[in-house]
């Protein structure tokens, strides 16, 4: 299969991309498509809100540690 037969496959909507193979396989084709880099741009980006997700958490626990409750006193963790 050439790569522009490859493209019009995963252009072209089917209801095989609707069962779980088929969306594993329309994923796959997709890979094959994808420049190197791009994938690696692609898992960088994923790294980059990974740790931006993993941070706003921590200060979001931090700042509900902080707050002070209605009594006047700290909340505990």
């Amino acid at each position: 299969m050439t790569k522009k037969e490859l493209r019009k496959l995963c252009r072209t909507p089917d209801w095989r991309w609707s069962t779980s193979e088929g969306a594993e396989l329309h994923t796959l084709l997709l890979g094959l498509l994808c420049p190197f880099r791009e994938k690696l741009e692609w898992l960088e980006d994923a790294e980059t809100l990974a740790l931006n997700l993993r941070a706003g958490r921590r200060q979001s626990k931090t700042a509900l540690s902080q707050r002070p409750r209605s009594d006047g006193k700290r909340l505990s963790h």
